[in-house]
């Protein structure tokens, strides 16, 4: 076939293929998830009214993760109950972010050298505002580190041991959590009332079912694949002190192991 032939055929083949985009799978207006992988019934039955708020501190990239959690807070929370700031430093001249970070009842949920143990807050003293920062673990720390806003804060942590839910995300270690886990969990302990880790977790259980029937693979931690040489790529400094910690723990279990916000 002459090259006068094929480049006729290519422009022919051009000329075929459909001037519209194709169509786009129904969105839930909930979720904004895809109708055939939406998690909203397995939502709580009305959404949860808890007396404090969760304030996440949202890096930009999270928004384009299409296994995010922080979305299942925002639907299963009543509305007002969980606000999302996007950004990668805060406040950012927002007058509304600024109160609540200046707010002596908003407590920062980060695993500094200041924080204390989230059990030790009295939950009497509430509402409390409570700040999370919503990223991978560098994002997380990048966004504290430029936000000197967030030193000067009240910083709480947890402390209980556990397994993350998420198993179909890497974790750097085995405390780590998600970001809806980690907030469960301190709205658990704020409130005083079990129904946040009862019913708030279903629609993160209902998502990993549904991507593991459909070819998604249980994920173990990097600590996990590290242990077992099956970790292809080097480990930095952090998570190598965290591995440390871990050994250290496990020679003394009297040692209480932080749970750390990864998603």
């Amino acid at each position: 076939m002459s090259e006068l032939m094929l480049e006729s055929a290519a422009w022919e083949d051009l000329a075929n293929i459909p001037a519209d985009p194709p169509r786009m799978r129904p969105l839930c207006i909930k979720c904004c998830r895809p109708v055939q992988v939406c998690w909203c019934s397995a939502l709580p039955p009305e959404p949860l009214n808890p007396a404090g708020r969760i304030v996440l501190l949202q890096h930009p990239a999270e928004e384009k993760r299409s296994l995010r959690t922080a979305p299942m807070l925002s639907v299963g929370l009543a509305p007002g109950k969980c606000l999302i700031y996007k950004g990668k430093r805060f406040p950012r001249h927002d007058h509304e972010l600024e109160t609540i970070l200046a707010d002596e009842r908003s407590l920062l949920l980060y695993p500094s050298a200041n924080s204390v143990p989230i059990e030790q807050i009295d939950p009497s003293q509430g509402p409390y505002n409570l700040i999370l920062i919503d990223g991978t673990w560098p994002q997380a720390k990048a966004i504290y580190h430029s936000s000197t806003a967030l030193h000067g804060m009240r910083q709480v942590k947890l402390v209980s041991s556990g397994t993350s839910s998420y198993i179909i995300r890497t974790q750097p270690t085995e405390g780590c959590l998600s970001t809806l886990e980690t907030a469960i969990e301190a709205l658990s302990v704020l409130e005083r009332d079990d129904r946040y880790r009862e019913q708030l977790l279903q629609p993160l259980h209902v998502l990993c079912q549904y991507q593991l029937a459909n070819g998604a693979v249980t994920h173990q931690s990097k600590e996990f694949l590290i242990r077992h040489n099956q970790y292809p790529k080097l480990i930095g400094r952090r998570l190598n002190r965290l591995l440390k910690h871990a050994d250290n723990f496990k020679d003394d279990p009297s040692e209480p192991t932080e749970r750390k916000n990864s998603t």
